[in-house]
């Protein structure tokens, strides 16, 4: 009866334990100490990461990786200091591998890096002005040679092309049409051909940069919209509507990276229309009537430049945002414009 008892006693015992020490319980046994953690981070910074053990378990060691890469391990609940130097901008996904008393758990958190650059104010002046088409609702601006080319969209009411166009008129003499199921967004030309997306079809097209005769059509490899482009001659860069900056093979058409968009304290979400100008990203900002220039290897925002005393010149009434950005070689001035703008700028930028 003593060795029955004895049994009944042990058995209630481990379920106890085993009621007691539910999976779920003891993956919550370790988690990130994020009171001490700051909503945003810049990319100059060190920061110290330490675990809550809230039931005083006899930690063996842990593991630390950052974006599903191993960074360090330390012994016993040893401190560990993440130095954001290098990191992309935007959030960092920190993983800690808890190994304690002959199990392992896991626990996560995220950390926000901005840049640690302050943007400068960028200044202006007008060296011409020029028509522009009423109707054309710009997603696309860029110099082929001394040629513009212009892609529009299709709101309602609006047909949608992409063109060769007379700047100094603001005429179309080389047109195509687009399909009424495509919006037509960013251009780029590379290596003769012409690249354009669609916004929200998932689908780009070719074309040949002389004829205009359309070569291909091709699918984007990532779930994402089709906002603006540019190139830096083997690279394309495209924009998604996010505050993403992805980098496109031309020959595959592949995505194989992409940079997010910060200044020292914020993300720029909707960046859209993208240009190419000695080595920077110079982007339109999405309902901002203003530029900013991008570092194309980290994302962070070097400097603005305030265009909303030309919306102020124009004087369409239906006149929305700031959406084209031309850079002219030649002459080392920028052309730009607006979704049905009636006017076209040609501006010089300094400091």
């Amino acid at each position: 009866m003593k060795n029955y008892n004895l049994l009944i006693t042990i058995l209630l015992a481990m379920n106890l334990v085993s009621c007691g020490d539910s999976r779920s319980e003891i993956e919550s046994y370790f988690s990130f100490d994020e009171g001490n953690l700051k909503a945003m981070y810049q990319a100059n910074e060190k920061v110290e990461l330490t675990l809550l053990n809230s039931k005083n378990k006899t930690i063996d060691s842990i593991v630390y990786s950052v974006n599903d890469t191993k960074i360090s391990s330390v012994k016993g609940n040893g401190k560990f200091t993440l130095d954001l130097k290098d990191k992309k901008l935007g959030y960092q996904n920190v993983k800690a591998l808890v190994y304690f008393e002959g199990d392992t758990v896991s626990t996560k958190t995220r950390i926000e890096v901005a840049s640690s650059i302050t943007p400068k104010l960028l200044k202006y002046t007008i060296v011409n002005t020029y028509d522009h088409d009423v109707k054309a609702f710009t997603e696309g601006f860029e110099f082929f040679r001394d040629t513009l080319m212009e892609s529009t969209g299709t709101p309602e009411g609006y047909k949608g092309y992409f063109a060769k166009i007379d700047y100094k008129t603001g005429k179309a003499y080389k047109k195509v049409d687009l399909d009424a199921q495509y919006f037509g967004e960013g251009i780029t030309v590379v290596n003769n051909k012409i690249y354009q997306l669609t916004w929200q079809n998932k689908t780009g097209f070719i074309y040949d940069a002389n004829s205009l005769k359309k070569l291909k059509t091709f699918t984007f490899d990532k779930n994402i919209e089709g906002w603006g482009m540019t190139n830096d001659g083997k690279t394309i860069y495209q924009s998604d509507g996010t505050e993403k900056i992805w980098m496109m093979n031309p020959e595959t058409q592949k995505m194989t990276d992409f940079i997010n968009v910060y200044t020292n304290d914020s993300k720029i979400k909707s960046i859209n229309e993208l240009e190419w100008i000695n080595g920077k990203i110079f982007g339109n900002i999405w309902q901002k009537d203003a530029i900013a220039v991008i570092n194309p290897q980290t994302g962070a925002v070097e400097a603005v430049l305030d265009l909303s005393a030309l919306r102020a010149k124009v004087t369409n009434k239906e006149a929305e945002v700031l959406n084209g950005i031309a850079y002219h070689r030649k002459t080392n001035t920028l052309f730009v414009t607006g979704k049905l703008w009636n006017k076209t700028f040609e501006i010089k930028v300094s400091e």
